[in-house]
């Protein structure tokens, strides 16, 4: 009998021997195999100072987000304009493969190619959620890459500010006539709108604006709204802070890939930059709406800003030179064309809705 049991005893311990000298196996095949698989270190460069709150932000949460869902496969290492390329050549940096991605606002690049202004903001169109629908789902995204694709360059909706606001002024506006020779930093559609009204629109990155407004090298200059506006202290700068943002109701901010590093990468690298880029794109927009809420407290009740709406007619003056600029762009620009009408067609649709959804809620609450 204890003979019988010996011998049941040796053949379970052989066993378990085997079984773990299997798991010892495939555990090494495994850590082998995860061994093997490709690693990539990139390159992103922005338009924004190093870390700036919000637009600087932004592409330093999409690497962090990237590396952990790619664990540590994907490394994208962030640089703030000027450190590689300076703000305005990011687009450039990306399609020559200097970087492998960039982090910047579209109309950035209207010398290139004047329809890609469509894709931060129109004068008096679209706000945030309206141009995340009609990128995500209005056959926007599909004419962004369009745009881009002779530059093999491929964008993403990258993060959204939100309605911005007019700007800060060193004396007051009360008439069109006050615009009339202004040097104002205004990029985009919005500059030329300026100009359609006598004004002298300025082209400036985000770090040269408050020497430029204090020494007074301009004599406006809009931004972004009260987050970053008071982060660069340009309440220090110029006295009357404006709205109604009429200039960028919803200022789209892109991610640029190199098409040849994107399509270098295994599939599921390439659905973390996609998802990661969406997860940033919503997130910005969450930051600036409870950012902005207190910053604009701060500089009312702290700084004692003198915070003014445009006069009507000025809004209204606005309006008519932005549809005249439209309107000539898109007589010119077969490509500007047809961004602007799939743009306006998607524009006119959720007008119809909002005014019954968002703007009555907005009356009424």
């Amino acid at each position: 009998m204890k003979l019988l049991m010996l011998k049941h005893l040796s053949v379970i311990l052989l066993a378990t021997c085997i079984l773990q000298g299997c798991g010892e196996s495939q555990v090494q095949t495994s850590s082998a195999s995860a061994d093997t698989e490709q690693h990539f270190e990139w390159k992103l460069v922005t338009s924004w100072p190093k870390n700036f709150p919000g637009l600087g932000r932004a592409p330093e949460t999409f690497a962090k987000y990237v590396e952990r869902m790619s664990n540590g496969r994907l490394k994208i290492k962030v640089y703030g304009a000027g450190e590689i390329v300076p703000g305005f050549e990011v687009f450039d940096a990306v399609s020559q493969g200097t970087a492998e991605m960039g982090h910047a606002a579209a109309y950035y690049w209207k010398g290139k190619v004047p329809a890609a202004q469509m894709f931060t903001a129109i004068p008096f169109g679209m706000n945030a959620t309206e141009m995340n629908g009609w990128f995500h789902y209005g056959g926007g995204m599909e004419l962004w890459r369009e745009v881009y694709k002779p530059f093999g360059v491929i964008p993403f909706a990258g993060g959204n500010t939100g309605v911005q606001l007019a700007g800060w002024f060193k004396k007051p506006i009360n008439s069109i006539e006050d615009l009339q020779g202004l040097k104002m930093r205004i990029p985009g559609l919005g500059g030329e709108v300026l100009k359609k009204v006598g004004g002298v629109p300025v082209a400036l990155t985000g770090g040269e604006l408050f020497t430029a407004l204090q020494t007074g090298a301009i004599d406006a200059t809009e931004w972004v709204g009260p987050y970053n506006d008071l982060a660069f202290g340009l309440y220090k700068a110029a006295d009357y802070y404006y709205y109604t943002g009429w200039h960028e109701p919803g200022a789209a901010l892109e991610f640029t890939v190199n098409e040849k590093a994107f399509n270098s990468l295994p599939d599921d690298l390439k659905a973390i930059i996609e998802v990661a880029t969406q997860a940033v794109n919503q997130d910005m927009l969450d930051e600036y709406t409870a950012r902005n809420n207190e910053a604009m407290q701060t500089l009312l009740t702290k700084y004692n800003v003198d915070m003014r709406p445009f006069p009507p007619d000025v809004v209204e003056k606005l309006k008519a030179a932005s549809l005249a600029v439209m309107q000539e762009h898109a007589a010119t620009d077969p490509l500007f064309a047809k961004v602007y009408k799939s743009y306006s067609e998607f524009q006119k649709n959720v007008t119809v809705y909002h005014k019954i959804s968002e703007f009555e809620y907005y009356k009424n609450r």
